[in-house]
């Protein structure tokens, strides 16, 4: 059975998408090492990325942008992306299986499972990849806004970021729908 994993990265930053990966593995190639991309040095998701991407049968990014992270909120916008993500994949799978407790609403069978991205390999696939682009993406916004230091917190809420945030206030790619007084 064709089994897509899917992941995604980004529901608990102020700033910046919700990325999200769908990875079908090749059963005939074993990517060692595989796991939840929280686990990984920054190093190791690189080069896991790498041979992910090489070595799949397929793999795809779906994503959720700010505005539309703010207009349905943070959990239907990381659904939408992991929905994108599967429907990009160039090999149609006949099984997904999602991290955490939800599935997108797509029409293949799919079963969500919690820890997914410590379980299975396919759903670690899909969160190293996810991390890996996100990363770079907030990487390259740091270039585009300076003073906010994207590339160090990837727009985490991190005691640096909210003080940032007090004293040049939100950046365009800053998620309206979270408060600051949170912070």
């Amino acid at each position: 059975m064709v089994t897509a994993g899917v992941d995604e990265v980004g529901r608990g930053p102020l700033a910046g998408p919700v990325i999200a990966a769908a990875v079908i593995l090749n059963p005939e190639y074993f990517i060692d090492n595989l796991k939840d991309s929280k686990l990984l040095s920054h190093k190791k998701r690189e080069y896991l990325s790498e041979q992910i991407k090489t070595y799949s049968l397929a793999w795809a990014i779906g994503r959720a942008e700010v505005e539309e992270i703010d207009e349905i909120n943070i959990f239907q916008a990381s659904l939408l992306a992991m929905k994108r993500a599967v429907e990009k994949l160039s090999i149609l799978p006949e099984f997904v299986v999602v991290d955490g407790t939800h599935c997108p609403k797509i029409n293949i069978p799919s079963k969500a499972i919690i820890r997914g991205d410590q379980l299975i390999p396919a759903i670690s696939a899909a969160s190293i990849i996810a991390k890996v682009t996100r990363d770079a993406e907030m990487v390259e916004y740091d270039k585009h806004y300076p003073g906010y230091d994207f590339s160090s917190h990837k727009g985490y809420g991190t005691k640096k970021h909210a003080e940032v945030l007090r004293k040049l206030g939100l950046s365009p790619i800053h998620r309206r729908s979270f408060s600051l007084a949170s912070l």
